[in-house]
């Protein structure tokens, strides 16, 4: 029975909008309202398989770097990870890499201004989710209740956790005078077990992380809040418009 439940719960969220090729720019707020880093998403697609490399430049000069590789086959299935996080916004620098398909981890953590390597084999579940959230959020069906899914996390030891996916309804915005709704998409870290329990008592429940996506023929993302990394603030994060230098002539009348 443990075993039937245990397959039930680690399903991968199947492909109902195949990605594409594509070039986006995004932005993080502090919750205030100030502008601390610039990101950029570049996508390609190979068959069917997926390389997204979404790479965040802050103003004291950290980076948050993410390279996924996955496929699209029926399924969305990862095939690789690897985040990197340093400078000043991260006080725990880290660089994690997952081969999904050996169950190889390798992490290179900072303890005490020593550089750490360790490296593991875990069990790679069929619905690990790490790089993907945004994108299995786009494929999920809103009215299906809530999705479980996998994360392994590196904190610098490895572990895997539950994400539990909700709905909590849809939320306007405005694009121009345009107006729209998102789908507010609730994103909750279960550790599970011990840890689990004690985390609420001790302070150390992971924040939730909202995100709204459009929904529709065409999904899209919209706006997530949440923690970049364990135990960090809750930033916020957009699409963002270029914004072109003011032409010579744009205050003349023709």
């Amino acid at each position: 029975m443990l075993a039937s439940t245990a397959t039930l719960c680690e399903q991968s969220v199947p492909v109902r909008h195949p990605e594409g090729t594509v070039h986006g720019f995004l932005v993080i707020h502090t919750l205030d309202g100030k502008q601390i880093a610039v990101g950029e998403l570049i996508q390609t697609v190979r068959g069917d398989r997926v390389t997204a490399r979404t790479t965040y430049r802050f103003k004291d000069g950290s980076i948050d770097d993410d390279i996924v590789v996955y496929s699209q086959h029926g399924v969305f299935r990862l095939i690789s990870d690897h985040q990197i996080q340093k400078g000043p916004s991260f006080p725990h620098p880290s660089d994690v890499a997952v081969d999904a398909i050996t169950g190889q981890v390798t992490v290179h953590s900072d303890e005490g201004g020593k550089e750490k390597v360790t490296t593991e084999h875990v069990d790679v579940p069929p619905d690990l989710a790490n790089g993907m959230i945004l994108t299995l959020l786009k494929n999920l069906e809103p009215r299906a209740g809530e999705t479980k899914l996998s994360l392994l996390a590196a904190t610098p030891k490895v572990r895997m956790v539950k994400l539990a996916i909700s709905t909590a309804g849809e939320d306007p915005f405005t694009v121009a005078s345009a107006h729209h709704k998102a789908m507010h998409y609730v994103v909750k870290i279960q550790l599970g077990g011990i840890a689990g329990a004690v985390a609420p008592l001790i302070g150390k429940q992971p924040h939730d992380i909202d995100v709204w996506i459009v929904g529709g023929s065409a999904p899209a993302f919209v706006k997530m809040d949440g923690p970049t990394y364990e135990g960090g603030p809750v930033w916020q994060i957009e699409l963002v418009s270029p914004v072109w230098p003011a032409s010579p002539d744009a205050g003349l009348v023709k």
